[in-house]
């Protein structure tokens, strides 16, 4: 009987790497339109229950010294980065120093008098009613009248690129005069300027910036080395992937001088998002880490946020394929990025991108496809 159970346990475990072989063979097909000695790609990282099954970069890091991407790399993951937002004023609620109830004045005084009351929960959940980008620049597509209508320098319309700068209080003064684009909880819309308000909120709340507090109170609890939100466009950021994209000879730098935080601004790599996805199934965040995940993981609002889903705190939340998904996109200047988690399975997969012609969602989608066929 025991020589039948090795013979069982050794036929099961050459199964399994056999399996696992061959998944990773799949994904690495599935980036297989990426040249990795020309092009720009993307980190990889592919998670079960709370390890790593297939970790790769595929194209490069930077172009100019041909550095190849590895999976190690620190990316800016974008809107990617609301869910850390969230979770640092959630924290700020379990604390008692903030409500979730309460108007959003209560704790910006310098905000202006909106028509309706706003309370931080709608923020939270893209129901507070507040604009986007589109409502800050002079445009012939700006759909605010009148609106915040910033100008570059030289008088013309401000450029979200590497042209034209602000600092984070300089954004702020435009954003706390901008008006609502709707009474507030009526329907969802999304809104980066109502995140990058909550980055304000939890400096304004905590005396520290959103930078400090993050690092105090959600990475450094967790082992997160290698993520921050990077407030500032000068500093070095080691191992980055620099962003770029394509024109017609090929590709340019796509990077900016806009470093504002909140809505995104979160800089982080594959080994850090497996900490934090090992956080939703053993919480250590928080003083109480569970009724805290709880709380992050129930929806602002009962509105739709696309799909049938619900938003909850930097999340989107729907079904697929009959699974339960929690999942989130993220863009800007040089990087695309998709993270998606299903936890009745205990299973995640996260694609962050320096191209922003890549649809890392797409990637995204086919890795899990492949995984759940297996």
């Amino acid at each position: 009987m025991k020589h039948s159970i090795t013979i069982f346990s050794v036929l099961a475990l050459f199964s399994t790497e056999v399996s696992a072989t061959d998944f990773n063979n799949t994904v690495d097909e599935i980036f297989s339109d990426i040249d990795s000695n020309t092009s720009p790609g993307c980190s990889v990282g592919v998670i079960e229950n709370g390890e790593l099954i297939h970790k790769a970069g595929y194209g490069l890091a930077n172009m100019e010294l041909g550095i190849q991407l590895d999976g190690s790399h620190v990316h800016r993951v974008g809107s990617v980065s609301k869910q850390f937002t969230a979770m640092a004023v959630l924290l700020l609620v379990e604390e008692g120093k903030i409500d979730l109830t309460e108007e959003v004045r209560t704790y910006l005084p310098d905000l202006r008098e909106y028509v309706s009351r706003v309370t931080v929960n709608a923020m939270l959940g893209h129901v507070a009613g507040m604009a986007d980008y589109d409502y800050i620049t002079d445009d012939d597509n700006s759909v605010l009248n009148p609106g915040a209508n910033i100008q570059s320098v030289a008088g013309g319309p401000f450029r979200l690129g590497n042209e034209d700068y602000l600092t984070i209080q300089e954004f702020y003064d435009v954003v706390k005069s901008v008006p609502l684009r709707h009474p507030p909880n009526q329907q969802y819309q999304y809104s980066n300027l109502a995140y990058f308000l909550l980055s304000m909120l939890v400096e304004e709340v905590s005396g520290q910036s959103l930078r400090d507090y993050s690092e105090e109170k959600i990475f450094q609890p967790l082992g997160m080395s290698q993520s921050f939100f990077s407030d500032e466009p000068t500093e070095i950021v080691r191992n980055r992937a620099s962003g770029y994209r394509p024109n017609e000879d090929g590709y340019i730098t796509d990077m900016t001088n806009l470093f504002w935080v909140g809505d995104g601004g979160l800089h982080t790599n594959i080994e850090d998002m497996v900490k934090w996805d090992q956080n939703f199934y053993e919480p250590r965040v928080g003083q109480n880490p569970e009724e805290l995940l709880k709380l992050f993981n129930t929806p602002n609002s009962d509105f739709d946020s696309g799909g049938g889903g619900r938003y909850a705190n930097g999340q989107q939340i729907r079904r697929s394929n009959d699974r339960l998904v929690f999942a989130h996109s993220g863009g800007w200047l040089g990087t695309t990025t998709f993270y998606a988690r299903f936890p009745e399975d205990r299973f995640s997969a996260v694609v962050f991108c320096n191209d922003i012609s890549l649809n890392p969602e797409q990637y995204v989608n086919n890795i899990t496809e492949a995984y759940f066929l297996d």
